[in-house]
């Protein structure tokens, strides 16, 4: 079964990603997820994360592809006018890349260029619907596709911990009015503040997958509550870190824990491992995946 396959059918999902390297080789990358063949029902291929420049995701996802993976390909509006964005999904459907996850994009700013120029000609309610009228066979003016239709299966990001949490329920509403089948949220740490976003989203038709990052240290659970958006990393959790001997295990401990509650209350739990690969093949053992 395709990964959207599983969506369609209410099949709980366990994704994980990776990030293109600042090059041109992949081997590093392609050998660190090896072993999550036949483990995760898809990898999502992140697209100049936290804006640092890096190969493309469509490139990555194309040789991830040929490599046995399914990709969901990360596609943010930041770096793209309209005529960019509806080229490169035209192009990664060429290839058989259906699995989309539509993003707005971390501004320059924060990246290693901070003086580049944003683009955010669209956002990325826009961005589902160009994707869900691409598949009728035309662009987003009305101009006719040659050959057969693109097909997709479109995904959107969402915050659980967002402050205050209405504009997020309403940007959820629309993107699922526009076309989107599944939400990925930002990482979860805070188990009552995400039942609390749960609570005030069950009116929505829609699939829920969580995120769950591997915290490595205490100082870079400080450093996202200061500089990520959106990621909010509990007091009590950073202690558990400061004290802990074995940093790995440790993280590996809380990982399993995470886990382990919130598989229960949403769709799917995608894992995002910030390179250390190695750790998500003993989370899935711990987990019984």
């Amino acid at each position: 079964m395709t990964f959207k396959d599983k969506i369609s059918s209410a099949q709980f999902v366990v994704t994980s990603e990776v990030g293109p390297p600042k090059g041109i080789s992949l081997e590093e990358v392609c050998d660190g997820i090896s072993p999550l063949k036949g483990r995760v029902d898809a990898i999502n291929v992140t697209d100049l994360q936290s804006s640092v420049m890096r190969m493309s995701s469509l490139a990555a996802s194309i040789r991830i592809k040929e490599k046995g993976f399914e990709p969901i390909l990360q596609m943010t509006c930041r770096d793209r006018n309209r005529l960019a964005l509806q080229s490169d999904l035209l192009s990664a459907a060429s290839f058989g890349i259906e699995n989309i996850l539509a993003l707005t994009g971390d501004h320059p700013a924060l990246g290693d260029h901070p003086e580049a120029k944003p683009v955010f000609d669209i956002d990325a309610v826009m961005l589902v619907e160009i994707l869900r009228t691409l598949e009728k066979g035309t662009d987003m003016n009305g101009n006719k596709l040659h050959g057969t239709a693109p097909r997709f299966c479109v995904g959107a990001a969402v915050n659980p911990q967002a402050d205050p949490l209405e504009p997020e329920i309403i940007k959820m509403e629309k993107k699922i009015e526009a076309g989107a089948e599944f939400f990925q949220t930002q990482a979860v740490f805070d188990i009552e503040v995400f039942e609390e976003f749960l609570s005030r989203t069950r009116h929505l038709k829609t699939r829920i997958i969580a995120g769950i990052m591997l915290l490595k240290s205490e100082r870079m659970a400080r450093y996202m509550n200061e500089h990520i958006p959106g990621v909010i990393v509990p007091e009590t959790l950073i202690a558990e870190m400061e004290k802990a001997g074995d940093k790995k295990e440790k993280c590996l401990e809380v990982a399993v824990r995470l886990f382990g509650r919130l598989q229960g209350m949403c769709d799917g739990i995608h894992i995002m491992p910030i390179g250390w690969y190695g750790m998500v093949p003993r989370l899935l053992d711990a987990v019984g995946r």
